[in-house]
């Protein structure tokens, strides 16, 4: 009886699958060393082409720092490649400081990449509220409107800038300038904060009705601080956008006091008349690029979270 149980219960078991046996001569296949040597070969490669190309983008940089640290006399076309040193460098900071226009562009730039992206940054998270948590009726419509602007080239809309501010008497003045900056600003700061609030359930502003806020808490109050990591990304680079742009304070702009810095630095190209030398304008051009690098050293870790837009 023993017997038969236990043989019964041996037939039960599943059979065991049997390992084919290779045929004689067979070698085992290589994928998967194949495989790990072509991830070696891509690590090795990877870093080297990175630093490559950030050599490349280097030399511009070394060439613009060992020129900006030389005299007019040692500055030649047969030395653009040799240092220059810290004590022309310093000297020609105070002939820009000094014998130019640029300190007063550097203040004006500054408040106008200040004040417009701020400006832009501020209705374009008011827009993207309304059109995807209040669900404004034709909310897409006013969007599309609004992001036309970006759709237009800006060379094509300057000779009507021109013209309005010209009679509006907004011509030459700061206002006029935020204003138009923010409005250039607004069309971008609106599309990534639209597609940032789409990213928030819709359960958070259903919460908030329900606990009795109002609607203009709940923008301050609950998506405002939820969406600083965006709201930073936009100000960053419209603020950068503003600060090197040219053409708009080119037109609209004519006096010293109301120009922002890039106008002036380009008018410092014209050294036949008299003006200042090839080192002094690429000590003011390195002057000028200074802060937008700090800008994007400063805010590299808020800037790169801001990158995950809808992370809620």
């Amino acid at each position: 009886m023993t017997s038969r149980t236990s043989t019964a219960d041996r037939t039960d078991q599943p059979a065991r699958p049997v390992r084919p046996v290779p045929p004689a001569g067979h070698k085992p296949s290589s994928k998967g060393g194949t495989g790990s040597g072509r991830r070696v070969i891509s690590q090795a490669i990877r870093p080297t082409v990175l630093a490559v190309i950030g050599l490349l983008w280097l030399i511009p940089v070394y060439l613009l720092l060992a020129n900006a640290g030389k005299s007019d006399s040692a500055y030649s076309g047969d030395r653009l490649w040799s240092p220059g040193n810290l004590t022309d460098l310093w000297s020609n900071i105070g002939k820009v400081l000094t014998t130019t226009d640029v300190p007063s562009g550097l203040g004006a730039s500054i408040v106008y990449s200040v004040a417009a992206p701020l400006i832009a940054v501020v209705l374009g998270a008011a827009i993207g509220f309304a059109v995807v948590v209040l669900k404004l009726k034709h909310g897409f419509a006013w969007f599309f409107v609004i992001f036309c602007g970006t759709v237009f080239p800006l060379q094509m809309m300057v000779i009507p800038w021109f013209d309005a501010y010209a009679r509006a008497g907004l011509f030459d003045t700061m206002g006029g300038m935020v204003v138009i900056y923010s409005a250039v600003t607004l069309p971008f700061a609106a599309f990534v904060m639209r597609n940032f609030f789409t990213g928030i359930a819709a359960s958070v502003f259903e919460a908030a009705v329900m606990d009795g806020a109002g609607v203009w808490r709940i923008f301050t109050r609950i998506f405002l601080p939820m969406s600083t990591s965006a709201l930073a990304v936009v100000f960053i680079l419209q603020a950068t956008w503003v600060w090197n742009d040219l053409l708009i304070s080119l037109i609209l702009t004519q006096s010293a006091a109301t120009r922002p810095v890039m106008p002036l630095l380009n008018a410092l190209q014209s050294v036949e008349g008299g003006g200042p030398g090839y080192t002094v304008i690429l000590t003011a051009a390195l002057l000028v690029s200074i802060p937008t690098a700090v800008l994007f050293l400063v805010s590299q870790k808020l800037f790169q979270r801001g990158l995950s837009l809808g992370q809620y």
